[in-house]
């Protein structure tokens, strides 16, 4: 059920000795269309579906004292809206495809002896055919209870870097109208963090998903926006979940720079998508992107503070889109793995469609 929490939060003060209670005023409310910020220019229309081979690859570098390397490296994920096959792997050493259960993950799992000389070299290939998301509005704006146990809990509660409580639950109290429906509430919520967010990998702390940076500094790259939004909803008993994955370029085919992520927010019994990062760099697509998603990407992982199987020995990972890599037993820095992404168009008719 929505918490119905007070529009303002009453906070305690201390003035010579005694405590008084002070009503602070709720920040401006979000406008519904923030001023086009500077950033990346739209290259291309919104893809409604894209049919790819993809290229992970990654290069370990050599260490002569250690023994025994243990690689675990995420796949795509098979969903509503993607389909997965033909996958190869190509690596010298002893691997495995585990699933991981939880939230439908899947790694490559790999063991073997470290390479002393040379760098460990792993390719991971697949086919992936990725469709527009569309939610079902219709069914989204449907005045449902909101779920709060059971297979939703893991979507409701605080994650290690997406805190639900303190800072973050005033301030989702006080962002739109709580009597709203979960719908025009995750809407609201999506508004402010394109209003106040800007996306900017600059200085320290950017790029760990931490809501509370996000909320403070007001900056940062997908990760951010959407760890924000996360917080903010779930703070007001909206499930909400992140999705890893890639961005695709222009069709044909290239080289891909890093990962983006998104968010799913749970309202009258339908996931609908949010892709708030996008939005701020593309504002003609301010309201495409509550809803909807392009086909222009690959979704690989879901959620946060993941315990991999095989278990691992360091701590549950904050998030999984590069290799995690453990040798003798300790975690590897991820400057240990150089990686790269690559995709290729295919013509529906290659993949059997």
């Amino acid at each position: 059920m929505i918490q119905k929490a007070a529009g303002a939060v009453a906070l305690l003060i201390l003035i010579g000795g005694a405590a008084i209670a002070q009503t602070p005023p709720p920040p401006q409310e979000p406008q519904a269309q923030p001023p086009a910020p500077t950033g990346k220019v739209e290259r291309f229309a919104p893809s409604a579906v894209r049919n790819v081979s993809f290229a992970y690859t990654t290069e370990i570098a050599p260490n002569p004292s250690g023994q025994q390397l243990e690689v675990w490296i995420p796949l795509p994920r098979n969903d509503s809206y993607q389909r997965v096959g033909n996958i190869s792997v190509q690596a010298p050493i002893q691997h495995e495809i585990v699933d991981q259960g939880r939230f439908r993950n899947r790694v490559v799992h790999l063991v073997g002896a470290v390479s002393r000389v040379k760098p460990l070299k792993i390719t991971i290939r697949s086919e992936i055919t990725r469709r527009e998301q569309i939610a079902d509005f219709s069914q989204a704006e449907l005045p449902q209870p909101e779920p709060s146990d059971g297979a939703f809990a893991p979507f409701l509660r605080a994650d290690r870097l997406v805190p639900i409580d303190g800072r973050i639950a005033v301030v989702s109290a006080s962002i739109g109208s709580n009597n709203a429906s979960p719908l025009e509430q995750a809407r609201a919520l999506y508004d402010y963090v394109i209003l106040i967010m800007k996306y900017d990998k600059t200085g320290e702390g950017w790029g760990r998903g931490d809501a509370l940076y996000a909320c403070d500094v007001r900056k940062g790259n997908c990760t951010d926006f959407h760890s924000l939004f996360i917080a903010l909803a779930r703070a007001r008993g909206i499930p909400a979940r992140f999705v890893m994955g890639f961005p695709l370029g222009n069709p044909g085919g290239g080289e891909i720079g890093g990962y983006h992520c998104w968010a799913e927010f749970f309202s009258g019994g339908v996931w609908v998508p949010v892709d708030a990062s996008e939005a701020w760099k593309n504002p003609a697509r301010h309201n495409y992107y509550f809803g909807r998603l392009d086909a222009d990407r690959v979704a690989f992982t879901m959620g946060r503070d993941l315990e991999l199987k095989p278990p691992a020995r360091g701590e549950p990972v904050n998030f999984l889109i590069y290799p995690y890599v453990e040798m003798d037993g300790t975690p590897l820095a991820k400057e240990a793995a150089k990686n790269k992404f690559e995709y290729r168009d295919l013509q529906m008719a290659d993949s059997g469609e």
